[in-house]
């Protein structure tokens, strides 16, 4: 004798969030997501490694990332020193740093957008099948048809 399976209740709300997880937008922006953090760390180390050393060298040697005021304690030379020191200081380097980086992914990102709208142009740029006619049309070509037939026969 088979025994009675035991029915689990599953809320509502889930089938509709599986529904909702499962669009393709939902799965388009989680892998928008990924790649953006990826790509965050590339700028970062662009701005870090690339253009901050050129700045540095375009300003006479200030290190962006060491500019900075001390409002209460110790002041210290860099930054690091000033945060062991425990002295509460204003960041503007490091908001300056910020700034350039959102301006290169803001670069970026506009240079990918205007390449994927060329491309996107160019394919929509082959001329397209014309429409297919009518029933109208078909019929007032029929009827055409049939009467040229009727003239070149002597009907």
């Amino acid at each position: 004798m088979a025994e009675p399976k035991l029915a689990v209740h599953t809320p509502g709300w889930v089938a509709d969030f599986r529904s909702f997880i499962m669009r393709g937008n939902v799965v388009d922006m989680a892998v928008g997501v990924i790649i953006g953090a990826a790509f965050t760390s590339i700028v970062n180390s662009l701005v870090k490694d690339v253009f901050n050393p050129i700045l540095g060298l375009a300003t006479g040697g200030i290190d962006f990332s060491n500019l900075f005021v001390t409002l209460k304690g110790p002041v210290e030379p860099t930054l690091d020193a000033a945060q062991k020191a425990g002295a509460v200081t204003i960041n503007y380097g490091m908001f300056l740093n910020t700034i350039i980086q959102f301006l290169i992914i803001a670069l970026v990102i506009f240079w990918m957008v205007r390449l994927l709208t060329k491309m996107h142009v160019r394919q929509d740029a082959a001329p397209a099948a014309p429409p297919a006619p009518t029933k109208s049309e078909v019929l007032l070509q029929e009827i055409r048809d049939a009467l040229v037939h009727q003239e070149q026969h002597g009907a």
